[in-house]
């Protein structure tokens, strides 16, 4: 193997571990059930690497087999990088029956149409998705195999799911989907996560919404208690599933909200006098957002109705908003373009290039992180 195939396969083995590069391999078909036998896991990993090596060498395996397998491990494992959702927009009226193999060859066409060096791999999942692999090169470069963009498309559908994206690559990237799915445009849906499944899920309401209407008890124990209090907790837990769906919710991380709001206190008159918006950032996170949210709702801690806020994470499908005041800021100028909240208004923006979560192993409470102000 070449020198990238070989930095290529020591870089997976490294980060990968023993039972997912165990699995992995066996998924690969590209080393004999002797040879797989022959690798002993328990070695340290140099050890390893270097009998795999041996092995990719014997069997005249090139980079292109070694891509293979770290696209067998990401599919397998999704949730190691921050994805971000797209729409597409506008779809000609042959969009939707756009099938696999007319998408794998106008894709490939049109972005090395766009870039002279790029290696581009395609692989169908069994959930209907399209994963794609990019390696991005340039006009003097070979194509990067170590900072690979992955590109996950459902067909006949808007969405579009990136993870590892260069912000000099986007527009290249935009356009080849575009014009390979018969769409016109395409755009950012403010929704990001380090969990696909759950991005995922939420964007294409792949869970259980509850609509207004007469919800049964979940509280055993009120049977016995007040009438009253019986009738609260049943209208606490209806308004929070109407928020934020009912059973297992997508495990979103995080929600972000840029204020742009005037600073509003009678005890502060140098701030509320200020003509410019007080500017900050508000972020909520925990390991499931969306149900630590309902519980909080359902048990009484949060206010009910739940406020539009939060309640725009399900309805809208992003966790990234800007807020306003009424008459500030270009929503303004695009009414249609924006919910009205009283006397502030979320806008629809460009969500920012890259959000970095850190990652965690036990739940978590909701928690609220800001510069300056909360809500």
């Amino acid at each position: 193997m070449d020198d990238s195939a070989t930095r290529l396969l020591q870089r997976l083995v490294r980060r990968m571990p023993r039972e997912s590069l165990k699995t992995s391999l066996g998924k690969w078909s590209r080393l004999t059930t002797g040879q797989q036998q022959s690798l002993d896991f328990t070695r340290p990993k140099w050890v390893l690497t270097e009998n795999l090596l041996d092995l990719c060498n014997e069997n005249g395996l090139a980079v292109k087999h070694i891509t293979e397998l770290e696209m067998i491990h990401v599919i397998d494992n999704p949730s190691q990088g921050m994805w971000h959702a797209l729409q597409l927009l506008d779809p000609a009226d042959d969009a939707l029956s756009v099938e696999l193999t007319q998408f794998k060859e106008r894709f490939k066409v049109h972005l090395t149409e766009l870039i002279r060096h790029v290696s581009i791999k395609i692989k169908k999942h069994t959930d209907e998705a399209v994963w794609i692999r990019i390696a991005w090169g340039d006009s003097f470069s070979r194509p990067n195999h170590l900072k690979p963009t992955y590109v996950v498309h459902h067909l006949q559908t808007p969405y579009v799911f990136v993870t590892n994206l260069p912000s000099k690559q986007k527009s290249l990237l935009s356009q080849a989907l575009v014009l390979a799915t018969r769409y016109s445009a395409i755009n950012d849906v403010n929704l990001s996560g380090r969990k696909l499944t759950a991005i995922r899920d939420l964007l294409m309401r792949q869970y259980q919404q509850v609509f207004p209407t007469k919800y049964p008890s979940p509280l055993a124990e009120l049977q016995n208690s007040n009438r009253e209090q019986a009738e609260l907790a049943e209208n606490r837990f209806q308004m929070a599933c109407e928020a934020f769906g009912d059973g297992t919710l997508p495990q979103l991380q995080t929600a972000v909200y840029k204020l742009e709001t005037k600073y509003k206190d009678i005890t502060n008159n140098i701030m509320t006098e200020r003509e410019r918006p007080f500017r900050c950032v508000v972020k909520f996170a925990s390991t499931n957002l969306l149900e630590s949210l309902r519980h909080c709702a359902s048990s009484g801690i949060a206010s009910t109705p739940v406020t539009p806020l939060l309640s725009s994470i399900t309805q809208k499908g992003r966790n990234y908003f800007v807020i306003t005041d009424n008459g500030l800021g270009p929503s303004s100028q695009h009414p249609s373009q924006r919910t009205d909240t009283g006397s502030w208004s979320i806008e629809d923006t460009l969500a920012p290039p890259s959000w970095q979560n850190a990652d965690s192993q036990q739940p978590s409470p909701v928690t609220a992180e800001a510069g300056s102000h909360i809500l």
